[in-house]
């Protein structure tokens, strides 16, 4: 895996530059340049750094299949409430979305 490419095409994906990413993850813009150019390996916690913004964890950015799904606020909001909903309001909640969908 070219961990630096990859770091590169998520964040593009995400439509941060370099710099944002550099505020939000407090790594020098430097080294991100660096790393997304191949120059070094990121660390794993440097890693962390990087993809905690963006809302990427690690197991989805080694992902081999490249199938990352990044997330928006409201998107993260509705993961959340249907992680804490009891089963049968989170059944609910899926078919009023597949209704509302069509």
């Amino acid at each position: 895996m070219e961990y630096g490419k990859r770091l590169n095409e998520l964040r593009e994906a995400k439509q941060l530059s370099i710099y944002k990413l550099s505020q939000d993850s407090g790594v020098s813009q430097g080294h991100i340049s660096d790393l997304e150019n191949g120059k070094y390996q990121p660390t794993i916690e440097t890693l962390n750094k990087l993809l905690s913004p963006m809302g990427i964890t690690l197991a989805e950015f080694f992902n081999e299949n490249g199938d990352v799904s990044v997330l928006t606020d409201r998107e993260k909001e509705v993961v959340a409430n249907f992680r804490t909903m009891p089963e049968d309001k989170a059944e609910l909640y899926l078919l009023l979305g597949k209704a509302l969908n069509n």
